[in-house]
C-alpha cells in the first residue's frame, strides 16, 4: 500500500528545522504484514528527545528512516501466526520488541532484549524483514516502530493490547514516556514510601518520573530543571519543592532543604551536567538512576573514594527495567483511576508537515510532549 510518513534522509542537521528540514514528508510503499508481523493505523505518536537525538545524530542510526517510536494505532490486518492481537485491537508500541528467547528476556529483563538492540542497529524489524521502501530502494525502520507515518508494519513482538477505551493521544504515551519515566521510579530504584526523591529534567519523561513518585508514595518530590514554566507544571502536578538548575547554588540549596541530600535522585536530562547535579544531591548511602541518553562519546566522573565511603550507588534505566506486557496494562489502569494525569503532559496535536516546527519546539524546551496525529478520528 502507499502512504504518507515522514523521512530523515541524513542525521547531523541542528535547529531551526523549520530551515534546515531534516524530516521530509514521502510517499513510501508499505508492504503488508508477514506471517508473524501486523499492519497498524497509526492512532497517535509523541515527538521524544530520543527522536531529536536521531536528527542532530547524537543517536547513530542507518538512514534513510522512517522515525518515531512511541505510539499507538488500531490493528487492521495480523499474519497467519499472530496470536498476540487480533483486528480491530487498540494496541501501544513498544520499542524493543521482545524475543523471548535470549538470555536477557528469558531471565526477566525482556528491555535489554539482545535480538531487539541488533535488529535495531540494522534498522530492520526484529525478524530481520523491511517492509518501508522509497521508489524501489529500502527505507529503514526505527526500534522496530517507525510510527512518523500513517500505517506502520511491526513484529507482533511489539505490540500490547490496551483498552479501547484510552484516548489514542494519551495511550502512545505509554509506549516510552511512561514505561521509561515511571518504570525509573517503580521498577528500578524502587522507591520505597516515604522517601526524599529529586527529579531533574523535566520534559514527558522526567515528569512522569514525578507522578511515578507519587503513585510510589514518595514523602517529598523535588523537580530540578532551568525552564520556569516547567518548575510550575511540576508543582501543579505534585511536586513538594522546586529548584531552578540555572542558579549557581543549586545544588546547595537542595541539600540544605533535605538536610544532605536526598534518598533517590533521577537524572531524565540526557546531559552530562544534570547527572552531575543528580549524583551531588543524592545523600550518603543514597541511590543516583539515570534515564537520559547523551552522546556515547560523554563521560561521567565519579570521586571514586566518595562512592565507597558514602556507599552510593549508580544505576542506569533502561525503558524503566519494565516488562511491557505487564507493566503497560497496569500503568493504564493507574491512569483510568486518575493516579497517573498524563494528559496534562500533552501539548497539543501536530500534523505530519508541522513535525519540523514541532521538533524546533521540543529543541528549545518549549513544549513537553506533542503529539503527531494523522487520522482525525484519533484527534481527541
Amino acid at each position: 500500500m502507499r502512504m504518507k510518513a515522514a523521512v530523515l534522509f541524513e542525521q547531523g542537521k541542528e535547529h531551526p528545522f523549520t530551515e534546515t528540514r531534516p524530516l521530509a514528508v514521502e510517499e513510501l510503499d508499505l508492504e503488508p504484514p508477514g506471517d508473524d508481523e501486523v499492519l497498524i493505523k497509526t492512532g497517535a505518536a509523541g515527538l521524544c528527545h530520543s527522536d531529536l537525538s536521531m536528527i542532530r545524530g547524537v543517536m547513530e542510526r542507518k538512514t534513510p528512516l522512517v522515525p518515531g517510536h512511541e505510539a499507538a494505532g488500531v490493528v487492521l490486518e495480523v499474519g497467519k501466526d499472530v496470536s498476540q492481537c487480533k483486528p480491530g485491537d487498540h494496541v501501544v508500541m513498544s520499542f524493543v520488541p521482545i524475543c523471548g528467547e535470549c538470555e536477557f528476556c528469558t531471565t526477566g529483563r525482556p528491555n535489554l532484549c539482545g535480538t531487539a538492540f541488533d535488529a535495531r542497529t540494522t534498522g530492520a524489524l526484529i525478524n530481520g524483514n523491511r517492509r518501508l521502501s522509497l521508489n524501489g530502494d529500502p527505507v529503514h525502520h526505527t526500534n522496530g516502530v517507525s510510527c512518523y507515518a500513517e500505517y506502520m508494519v511491526a513484529s507482533e513482538d511489539s505490540v500490547i493490547v490496551i483498552d479501547p477505551e484510552v484516548p489514542m493521544v494519551d495511550a502512545a504515551l505509554f509506549g516510552c514516556a511512561v514505561v521509561t519515566g515511571v518504570g525509573a521510579v517503580v521498577n528500578t530504584a524502587k522507591v520505597p514510601a516515604g522517601a526524599t526523591i529529586a527529579v531533574v529534567g523535566l520534559g514527558g519523561v522526567g515528569l512522569c518520573a514525578l507522578l511515578g513518585g507519587l503513585v510510589a508514595g514518595a514523602g517529598r518530590i523535588i523537580a530540578v530543571d532551568i525552564a520556569e514554566d516547567k518548575l510550575g507544571l511540576a508543582r501543579q502536578l505534585g511536586a513538594t519543592d522546586t529548584f531552578n538548575a540555572s542558579d549557581a547554588d543549586c545544588v546547595d540549596q537542595v541539600k540544605e532543604a533535605t538536610k544532605g541530600g536526598v534518598e533517590f535522585a533521577f537524572e531524565v536530562a540526557g546531559v552530562v551536567e544534570a547527572m552531575q547535579t543528580a549524583y551531588a544531591i543524592t545523600r550518603r548511602g543514597g541511590t543516583t538512576v539515570t534515564s537520559g541518553l547523551s552522546h556515547h562519546t560523554h563521560a561521567f566522573e565519579v570521586p571514586h573514594a566518595q562512592l565507597v565511603v558514602d556507599e552510593r550507588t549508580i544505576k542506569g534505566s533502561y525503558m524503566g527495567s519494565s516488562i511491557v506486557r505487564q507493566d503497560v496494562p497496569r500503568f493504564i489502569r493507574l491512569y483510568q483511576q486518575g493516579r497517573l494525569p498524563i494528559d496534562r503532559l500533552r501539548s497539543g496535536n501536530i500534523g505530519l508537515d508541522d513535525l519540523n516546527a514541532g521538533f524546533d519546539k521540543l529543541a528549545a524546551g518549549d513544549a513537553v510532549r506533542q503529539m503527531l496525529v494523522m487520522h482525525d478520528e484519533f484527534a481527541a
